[in-house]
């Protein structure tokens, strides 16, 4: 966590700076387009990774759907049970300490396990709570109850029934609340995801607010992997609804800290540097009642806001914001006759894409006078429309010292597909990888992770690669 430092200015020059301040991000918001009105005949489902994070990202937005007379539901991916913080600060362990009880102390290590059980039945009692106040009630919330700072791990590696995710701290590998949508199943991703379909399918949404690509938090990134994938299972069963992703973990942001209900929020420009116009923005912009409605709202999650409030508070403010990468849409191509034809798509300077004679290719820049090579992980999950997400390969790609290594975390092994290669230029490099071994996808979601620091830190958000036979290639906003 970056600690603000506060620095001792005349009263005049800090409130020139102050309104100087206001004025750019005030002007930057006036820049950013409305989402569309609610409408009574909306249903509005926001899918939220750990109970405050509706709060957070949507609060108005729940305020406002009800308002207009729409349905609204909530579904909590996790119970946010994994906070070791919020733990010790309940059980005043640091009292403990201080004064020396000893025997408190041993019966609070021997009961570790419970505890956790335990704050995740305080934090979905406090997520009751913090809706009672914008309007919403009980029924019209739902607890999944999977791992808290687990469910990316499991969307790599625990789709297979017989090795469940296990949850390091609390010890868990299946759902362990009664309140639980999925009680007593194991921690695995397809689980997961079948419950989150039951929840869109009965629920029929025209609009789905979930977590960002992009975001730190693994589970937030996880819920939007989810969420679109299980879209792409239900087809059209369901009616198609629109999406809304809602940032919130960004290191630095958003400043300052605390409750300052005057200020705009403004996308984080140094996180996602010169990508962030790729990012197709939209802000709700909150009346005082609905500012005022959040900020209690917030409040109600009293075991996080006793560790962070200075934290969570910072997203009390004028707007709410969201916003999405467009699809990148593939033409299939063939390599005969395409001397001197770019091959690649590219809406950014750092990752271009393509699709040649049956295989994706990824090609990566670097600065032509980098001193040593860069180290890279791809994760790539293809889907179709005719197999279930479940059942295809979900391939992880590692690159370190001009070598590669593909493992197929769905088989749990290495796999050395023959047209599989890695070609290293003086200012990139491109990695191939035959579309079989992805499952002949129609589409794919692409996580990197790289070790290069010429890149901004929002690149490695996880960007969605559509294939289509006839046309060329483009970006595709979603719908």
């Amino acid at each position: 966590m970056i600690k603000n430092k506060f620095y001792k200015l005349p009263t005049l020059v800090l409130l020139a700076l102050i309104f100087i301040g206001n004025f750019s991000t005030l002007a930057h918001a006036k820049e950013i387009p409305l989402i569309e009105p609610f409408e009574a005949t909306d249903r509005v489902l926001i899918i939220s990774p750990h109970p405050d994070d509706d709060i957070i990202g949507c609060a108005g937005v729940i305020q406002r759907a009800i308002k207009a007379g729409a349905k609204v539901k909530v579904v909590y991916i996790t119970c946010g049970d994994n906070n070791p913080l919020s733990i010790i600060s309940y059980n005043d362990l640091f009292s403990l300490i201080i004064g020396n009880k000893m025997f408190w102390l041993g019966e609070l290590i021997a009961s570790w396990k419970e505890r956790f059980i335990a704050l995740g039945q305080t934090r979905m009692q406090e997520a009751i709570n913090a809706e009672k106040v914008l309007g919403l009630e009980e029924k019209d919330l739902s607890f999944l109850g999977y791992p808290d700072h687990g469910t990316d791990q499991m969307f790599i590696f625990s789709w297979d029934h017989t090795r469940p995710y296990s949850n390091s701290l609390a010890g868990h590998s299946c759902v362990p609340y009664e309140k639980g949508i999925g009680c007593d199943k194991g921690f695995t991703a397809d689980n997961l995801m079948e419950d989150l379909k039951n929840a869109i399918s009965e629920f029929r949404p025209t609009k789905i607010f979930v977590g960002h690509p992009s975001d730190a938090n693994g589970d937030h990134w996880a819920s939007y992997l989810y969420t679109v994938a299980s879209l792409s299972d239900l087809g059209s069963t369901i009616p198609k609804p629109k999406t809304y992703s809602y940032l919130i973990h960004v290191p630095g942001w958003p400043l300052p800290r605390n409750y300052h209900p005057g200020h705009v929020m403004t996308p984080p420009e140094k996180f996602f540097g010169d990508i962030l116009q790729l990012i197709d923005w939209h802000q709700l912009k909150l009346t005082p009642q609905e500012i005022e409605k959040k900020h209690e709202a917030i409040l109600r999650h009293d075991s996080q806001a006793r560790v962070s409030a200075f934290y969570l508070l910072s997203f009390v403010r004028q707007n709410e914001l969201f916003g999405d990468f467009p699809y990148v849409v593939l033409k299939k191509q063939s390599s005969s006759g395409l001397s001197g034809k770019d091959l690649f798509t590219a809406d950014m300077r750092w990752f271009a894409y393509a699709a040649v004679d049956d295989s994706l290719w990824i090609r990566v820049s670097q600065p032509a006078d980098l001193d040593q090579g860069i180290s890279l992980s791809f994760i790539i999950d293809g889907f179709r429309d005719d197999v279930p997400f479940a059942r295809m390969p979900s391939i992880l790609v590692y690159i370190e010292n001009n070598k590669f290594y593909i493992f197929n975390a769905t088989e749990n092994k290495y796999v050395y597909p023959e047209d599989a290669s890695l070609e290293i230029y003086q200012d990139s490099m491109i990695f191939k990888i035959p579309l079989e071994v992805l499952g002949n996808p129609q589409g794919l979601f692409f996580g990197p992770e790289t070790t290069a620091n010429y890149m901004p830190e929002g690149v490695t958000a996880f960007r969605v690669i559509k294939f289509e036979q006839d046309g060329s290639v483009h970006a595709e906003k979603k719908p």
